[in-house]
């Protein structure tokens, strides 16, 4: 059995990143050598010296949505909190309520003017629901006027600018959190990486919720992860062959890319090929890697499926000694937190 507690640290709540960097690419970086253990203390605009011609960086482009709506229920007057998960099929969206235990089968939500309803067709076995939405025009804009940014739970300040909970790439619609990893990225940064000879490849996967929860399983095998929507392109899959043809590394921006590359070269015997679906991956100690030879990634969780995954690439002695460092040199952590480069 492997102890979901074997993945605990201990973190002082004041390191919790309340706010985004101004300048993303001043936030700090701790560069890890994964086969030594060895660290060093960067700041992330040093991620050009680590990155080698030849190379190519991999960034997730989807885009978070105002994924929080508030509601009413026009029988009662009660109000309902609304959290979009995954766009299942047309209309129809796995969700999160609250309170849960009103939104039977059949209840009926308003929002804003009433331009937007929903009622809700299934309970789900995690405690979501299904609902299905009605409205005239288009869903997006009517999201984009009544939606609020889900900024995660351990984030109690309000975001004076929602774009600083998207990264400068963000492009496809579909997140309920976001990327965060991709957050250290300005777009400056990213033509000098392009100018070194570096490849810039992007892919999609639609971040759910259940990426972030810790564990509450004991035994780590018990934990089942939720799916997530995918999509890599020809044009991506061949420059990312190509890179490892002639010898360069993929180098992935955050836990979002590497379990996209990680579910297509598992499916392919190691190849990445162009695809798109539904993946709920689970990388974690014993996992052998066959995409990914490098990344970057935020601090994530005690206890979260993240710190399995880097664990599962660095081993678990290193990432906790890491973590540790990072606590003793009070870097910010979580999604608006500091970032490490594994190597």
């Amino acid at each position: 059995m492997v102890s979901t507690e074997d993945f605990d640290y201990n973190l002082p709540e004041e390191l919790i990143a309340q706010t985004p960097m101004i300048e993303r690419a001043a936030s700090r970086l701790l560069v890890m050598d994964h086969k030594t253990g060895a660290l060093e203390d960067k700041v992330f605009y040093d991620i050009i010296d680590e990155l080698n011609p030849g190379d190519a960086v991999v960034m997730n482009n989807t885009r978070v949505l105002p994924a929080r709506l508030y509601g009413v229920k026009p029988d009662t007057g009660g109000h309902e909190e609304v959290l979009l998960l995954n766009n299942t099929h047309d209309d129809e969206w796995e969700v999160l309520m609250k309170p849960a235990r009103r939104a039977k089968v059949g209840t009926e939500v308003v929002f804003g003017d009433g331009q937007l309803k929903a009622v809700v067709t299934k309970e789900l076995d995690h405690g979501g629901r299904m609902i299905e939405f009605k409205y005239d025009g288009i869903f997006m804009q009517i999201l984009e006027a009544l939606g609020e940014m889900p900024l995660p739970p351990y984030i109690k300040e309000k975001l004076d600018d929602p774009e600083m909970y998207q990264t400068v790439y963000a492009k496809e619609p579909g997140s309920a959190a976001a990327p965060t990893a991709g957050f250290h990225w300005t777009e400056e940064l990213l033509q000098k990486v392009q100018d070194k000879g570096i490849k810039l490849v992007y892919l999609t996967l639609h971040v759910g919720l259940g990426t972030f929860r810790p564990v509450s399983e004991a035994n780590v095998e018990d934990h089942k992860m939720h799916s997530e929507f995918y999509r890599l392109t020809e044009e991506a899959a061949a420059t990312l062959n190509e890179v490892k043809q002639n010898g360069g590394r993929i180098v992935a921006t955050g836990t979002t890319s590497i379990r996209t590359l990680e579910t297509i070269a598992t499916k392919f015997d190691g190849e990445l090929k162009a695809d798109s679906g539904w993946t709920s991956i689970f990388i974690k100690p014993g996992y052998q890697w066959k995409a990914v030879d490098a990344f970057i990634t935020n601090f994530h969780l005690p206890k979260s499926t993240l710190v399995m995954l880097v664990a599962s690439f660095t081993g678990r002695e290193n990432i906790l000694n890491a973590y540790q460092h990072a606590v003793d040199e009070r870097y910010r952590f979580f999604s608006f937190g500091d970032a490490m480069f594994v190597k």
